[in-house]
């Protein structure tokens, strides 16, 4: 899974969250096992607190569709926005499509009302850390359980008390600790088989042409709602969700 690059965007995201995973350092409840391994902890993290909704999930990575061979999963990521997260929601429910939303911790804390619009729709919840950290497979244990961590806590409270179902690195910056300590907060590992490269905003037609080239290549999708204009996504899922549907794919989440 490529990384993106040259995002302004995740600067301004990464400072102002800053403050927010500073405080969280200290309140915390979740620690790493003792232990180094190439100078850190355990690659496992300590046992979850008990609670509903949080049995472990595999740690593997997920990309199949639980519709099968004929599903697709649209994945949102970035957001939730204030102008392209309505705009998206609008697109997916004219076309009765659900999806799975990464989102960022800090944009959910901004836009609780998005949150909880996005769960009363139908679609998914997934942990995409607080600040969009590109590089948090090069950082420390407790850094990788503070991004996580606070972001599922900022998203579950922004959300009313819906907990995320997935964990998605950023730029796709897994580690076997990250893997690990998200699948034991029920959080299945989520990648993406389709980039549809809306992010650089090369064009509505080049979005489009790019994932009707890839989606033979697995069912998941990757679009962006914030980070920038994401007029074009919004184009290109009212153009590519009606010709999914054409070509004999059904919509569902990925496999949990």
């Amino acid at each position: 899974m490529a990384r993106h690059g040259g995002r302004g965007w995740h600067g301004r995201v990464l400072a102002a969250a800053v403050g927010v995973t500073a405080l969280a350092a200290a309140t915390s409840v979740w620690t790493a096992q003792a232990g180094p391994v190439d100078g850190q902890h355990s690659a496992r993290p300590a046992a979850p607190a008990s609670g509903p909704g949080r049995s472990p999930v595999s740690v593997d990575i997920a990309h199949a569709s639980d519709r099968g061979a004929q599903g697709v999963n649209i994945t949102i990521d970035d957001g939730p926005d204030p102008v392209w997260t309505p705009q998206v929601l609008q697109v997916l429910r004219e076309n009765g499509v659900k999806a799975t939303f990464c989102m960022v911790g800090t944009q959910a804390q901004a836009h609780p009302d998005l949150v909880k619009a996005v769960v009363a729709a139908g679609h998914r919840l997934c942990d995409h850390t607080v600040s969009h950290d590109t590089t948090m497979d090069t950082k420390s244990h407790s850094y990788q359980s503070r991004q996580i961590l606070d972001a599922e806590r900022m998203i579950t409270k922004a959300s009313g008390g819906v907990r995320p179902l997935y964990y998605r690195a950023p730029g796709g910056a897994f580690t076997p600790y990250s893997r690990h300590l998200a699948a034991s907060r029920g959080m299945r590992p989520l990648g993406w088989n389709v980039d549809s490269k809306d992010f650089e905003r090369p064009g509505t037609d080049a979005i489009s042409a790019t994932v009707k080239s890839e989606i033979p290549h697995g069912p998941t999708i990757l679009f962006h709602d914030a980070g920038g204009d994401r007029s074009q996504t919004v184009a290109a899922l009212r153009e590519l969700l009606p010709w999914l549907k054409q070509q004999g794919y059904s919509f569902g989440f990925p496999v949990r």
